[in-house]
């Protein structure tokens, strides 16, 4: 049976409200679940949106950072590309450089995924990271405080990526997963890992976002062109925070920057 997945979406006037939001969006949250349970688990992905917000949860002139419960934080990555850490392209090195260079996040509160092994290998690893850190043994799945995604123009999400057999994948927490359009190798967490945190959010900007966007909310059901159309979490709640060319083409928001979808 079907269940009904309540999308809410906040829309932010440009870039700069955005990367604010979402860095209150991750505050508040990381310290609801720290005081909750004592730690705060979080995955992140990377892209050149969240990179403007882990700029400010980092600046140590900014709320945010002061917020943010440094010591009972664990942070997890949602993806990775199969490049050694210090690669222009790897989405550790961008959240280095945006955020945790300048935080006292000590090393085994960071779980990168290790982009510079052989992808299967790789995957294997993080799995059995995940596995340890978050006691599981040889079943379950981990439960994630928060889960931040993107969306690519071509409804990919996290490194799910259209025609993928990781798509398909049930039972591993993370997998190596071959990009053909790309000609390349990605780690990624797999759809019941992401669909199963306690909070689930898209974090996405840009006017080249704007239609593949309505598609994927609000077109014909059709998730291995559009990945993202997968991400349905537990809860029944998705939420998405945008900026006003991504949300360009949805229905207008009915009540302040707020607007909501009801999908089934």
């Amino acid at each position: 049976m079907s269940r009904k997945l309540d999308i809410l979406y906040s829309v932010a006037a440009d870039g700069a409200e955005l990367a604010a939001r979402a860095a209150d969006y991750i505050a508040e949250r990381a310290t609801a679940a720290a005081t909750a349970h004592g730690r705060a688990r979080i995955a992140i992905s990377g892209g050149s949106t969240p990179k403007a917000t882990f700029a400010l949860l980092g600046d140590s002139t900014q709320p945010w950072r002061r917020a943010m419960p440094w010591d009972r934080l664990d942070l997890w990555w949602v993806d990775e590309r199969c490049v050694p850490p210090d690669d222009r392209d790897s989405n550790y090195r961008m959240t280095r450089e945006a955020l945790l260079d300048r935080v006292p996040l000590q090393l085994e509160q960071i779980h990168r995924m290790r982009g510079e092994l052989e992808p299967a290998e790789g995957a294997s690893k993080y799995e059995a990271e995940l596995r340890e850190g978050f006691a599981l043994g040889n079943t379950g799945i981990p439960h994630f405080d928060l889960v931040q995604l993107g969306m690519g123009p071509d409804g990919h999400t996290a490194s799910l990526f259209p025609h993928t057999a990781a798509l398909h994948e049930t039972r591993s927490l993370a997998v190596a997963n071959h990009v053909s359009a790309k000609d390349a190798w990605r780690i990624t967490l797999t759809l019941p890992v992401i669909n199963r945190a306690a909070d689930v959010f898209f974090l996405i900007s840009g006017k080249d976002k704007a239609q593949i966007l309505k598609e994927v909310l609000l077109g014909t059901h059709d998730p291995e062109r559009l990945p993202s159309q997968l991400i349905a979490p537990q809860n029944g709640i998705l939420t998405l925070l945008l900026d006003r060319a991504a949300a360009a083409l949805l229905p207008e928001t009915g009540k302040g920057s707020m607007g909501t979808i009801a999908r089934i």
